[in-house]
């Protein structure tokens, strides 16, 4: 086998692999020794059938299977000894189309090789986290805002007309054809107007009743409602109205911290502390990385692959075109044309996409088993009803588990780089820390 380099320009790399005719025979007669102790021909014993026959009838599947190894072996054999790492799959193309058994096999191996990435002293990496401690006036908002959804109901003044947000209080009877049906009457019923929770139709129509009113509300059941015997049925329900409640905020009080799992009042204001502390470090955390990665933007610059460059920017495009398009789904769009803008951001992305990669590499960075538990349990949230088929599609799918595994990789290589650099803290409000995050969100 020969392999002569044609091109080496930049990163680029071009070579020419030459499979002889007399490497090839070896190859298929080798296969076919391989395979002769379990064939089985019409007039021969198991194992028996002599190699011209064999050849004769399998030569061609055979002959095909050799060439593609030889090829894939030599391509490996090149990587090996190069040293180099395609930025992508290497183009591949046998040049003499008119090939017959009995010549050798001529192939143009094309690719661009990944650059070396130059060694970074972490030490010179000089970054600021923000640090945001929670106030009481944040942990009284958050309280206030907790009070909300804990809200109680209290009586409206005698005559006052239900609103949308209003506990309704009322005895009802519901009826198919004149005949009342299982499940369709209640006393002392407490429905809130615009929760939802009855037939469509239903909780609108009882907009502006008062107590002791009596109201007959007509419904149809959907026609895929859950009971076989009332699906697209008309139905009557006979209300008759008691009590109009308004929602009011709970009182913040001990009771109310129990309601949230809390075992006082001074417990609850200790949780709530933590979290907003979490949620505040979760922000300094992005900023700080957003800033780690400015620096290492300047610090660091090497060749990058064209074509790596060439289709980020085109991903970049794709994504941004569909952003100011968002009615627009799939690919049924005309062809969407690259700025200089797009380049720019491609080029800082796989720069820095290459420098994590490698810095990860020598540092043994690593995603752990319950890491991507963990990640694919955080996205299957948003489809409630279907984490499990979501979670046995992401185990069948690779790239999808690559998706999954990118941002892990690059957060852990992100901290071990933080911890080699010098960073110092400081103290802001809740305000600035914001106005940080909102100048992150400005600059994508």
């Amino acid at each position: 086998m020969q392999v002569n380099e044609t091109l080496n320009e930049g990163l680029k790399r071009g070579y020419s692999i030459v499979v002889t005719a007399a490497e090839l025979e070896a190859k298929v007669n080798e296969k076919l020794t391989e395979a002769q102790p379990d064939v089985e021909m019409k007039g021969f014993r198991k194992g028996k059938v002599p190699m011209a026959l064999l050849k004769k009838q399998f030569g061609q599947r055979v002959m095909g299977e050799a060439m593609q190894e030889s090829i894939d072996g030599a391509m490996a054999e090149h990587f090996e000894k190069s040293g180099d790492r395609p930025a992508m799959q290497p183009e591949v193309k046998m040049t003499n189309e008119d090939w017959k058994e009995g010549d050798d096999v001529n192939v143009d191996m094309t690719y661009e090789a990944l650059p070396e990435i130059p060694e970074l002293d972490m030490s010179k990496i000089k970054l600021e986290k923000l640090v945001v401690k929670a106030d009481d006036a944040a942990i009284e908002e958050a309280l206030a805002n907790l009070a909300e959804t804990a809200q109680d109901f209290k009586a409206r003044k005698k005559g006052s007309k239900a609103k949308d947000g209003d506990q309704v209080v009322m005895d009802f009877l519901g009826k198919v054809d004149g005949e009342a049906f299982e499940g369709g009457a209640a006393e002392d019923f407490p429905l809130v107007l615009g929760s939802g929770n009855f037939i469509p139709g239903f909780e609108e129509q009882l907009v502006g009743v008062k107590a002791e009113e009596e109201k007959l509300v007509t419904v149809s059941f959907p026609d895929d409602y859950q009971a076989e015997h009332l699906k697209g049925k008309e139905a009557t329900f006979e209300c008759t109205i008691k009590e109009i409640k308004e929602p009011v905020a709970a009182e913040i009080n001990d009771e109310m911290a129990t309601k949230f799992g809390a075992e006082d009042l001074a417990a609850l204001k200790t949780q709530i502390a933590e979290r907003l502390e979490a949620e505040y470090a979760g922000a300094s955390r992005a900023v700080m990385k957003r800033g780690l990665l400015d620096e290492l933007d300047k610090m660091v610059d090497f060749e990058l692959p064209p074509s790596l460059v060439e289709a980020e920017a085109g991903q970049i495009a794709h994504q941004l075109w569909h952003e100011d398009n968002p009615d627009v789904q799939g690919h049924d769009h005309p062809e969407i044309e690259t700025t200089d803008e797009h380049t720019t951001l491609a080029t800082r992305r796989v720069r820095l996409g290459l420098l994590l990669a490698e810095l990860g590499q020598k540092a043994e960075v690593e995603v752990t088993d319950a890491e991507m538990t963990q990640a694919i349990m955080n996205q299957a949230r948003q489809y409630p009803g279907q984490e499990r088929q979501f979670f046995e599609f992401v185990q069948q799918n690779q790239q999808m588990q690559q998706q999954l595994r990118a941002p892990l990789f690059e957060d852990k290589v992100v901290d071990h780089i933080a911890e080699g650099a010098t960073v110092t803290e400081k103290t802001v409000s809740k305000e600035d820390l914001q106005k940080a995050v909102e100048a992150l969100e400005d600059a994508e």
